[in-house]
């Protein structure tokens, strides 16, 4: 006989996932509520979680904070685990997460929020022995202690009450190859120089020279990045190129000027 537990709700924010979001899904299958936040995706995301039993929502994207607040604000039960669709639960997390529902601290309420180690697999390897690792996020949490803030695309769960960690992995399939994880680099440089700007930064010259050097120094070196060899050394200045390409484009965004291209008669003109 299953021990009695409190409920817990899933909720996973999607677009054109349809290679991921089934293995995301099925590791999901303990929750008692699987929530999807889709936004209009044109491939088979939606039809995939219907089938596997998930509610799903469609809403066109508003921003990383805007879509996880939303999904928040829609899941039924108090307890919440918010996951990614390119992450996977796994058994010792599940068991982890199973066993908060059903403690002590149930009865208490002490706890609002819990931290879960992410691990990336990336490069045919998950990383464990530095750079990305460990890798602790905020995941699971008490619906009424937590809202979701951050600055763009780095949003992140702000929690009213004590946090602990879970034991148990989540796992990260973050990028295909080294040109997706570039592509997605490129992308999220691009929101980060548009918040940046928008919030009234401007980019300096220590920011386009030292930067990227500490980013790529930083995990390379003192996050042991080296650990994983000739990977740990391609991440690391995939890193500073991230960082040098935020405050580049955070540059041109206060020089509009460079973004004029002349025409035919300016040309001619000289």
């Amino acid at each position: 006989m299953t021990a009695p537990r409190e409920k817990i709700s899933a909720f996973v924010v999607t677009f054109n996932e349809e290679d991921q979001i089934g293995p995301c899904l099925e590791s999901l299958r303990f929750c008692d509520e699987i929530l999807v936040i889709d936004s209009l995706s044109t491939d088979r995301t939606v039809a995939i979680a219907e089938s596997l039993g998930a509610r799903v929502v469609s809403r066109p994207w508003p921003g990383y904070v805007g879509q996880k607040a939303f999904g928040l604000s829609e899941v039924k039960n108090d307890w919440v685990l918010n996951v990614d669709a390119d992450e996977r639960v796994t058994r010792e997390l599940r068991e982890s997460i199973e066993a908060v529902l059903a403690g002590p601290d149930r009865l208490g309420h002490t706890t609002a929020a819990y931290e879960i180690n992410r691990v990336v697999y990336h490069l045919g390897r998950f990383w464990r022995r530095g750079g990305w690792y460990p890798e602790y996020r905020t995941r699971l949490f008490r619906k009424g202690q937590v809202r979701w803030g951050g600055a763009e695309p780095h949003e992140k769960v702000i929690v009213n009450g004590s946090t602990g960690r879970l034991s148990g992995e989540l796992e990260h399939y973050s990028f295909d190859s080294l040109v997706d994880q570039f592509r997605r680099l490129d992308h999220l440089s691009t929101i980060a120089a548009e918040t940046e700007f928008n919030n009234g930064e401007r980019a300096t010259l220590a920011d386009l020279v030292i930067r990227p050097i500490f980013r790529t120094t930083k995990f390379y070196l003192l996050k042991k990045g080296f650990y994983e060899g000739y990977a740990g050394l391609i991440v690391a200045i995939a890193e500073g190129y991230y960082t040098f390409m935020k405050y580049a484009k955070l540059w041109e965004l206060g020089h509009p000027e460079v973004q004029h291209r002349p025409t035919v008669h300016e040309v001619k003109n000289g």
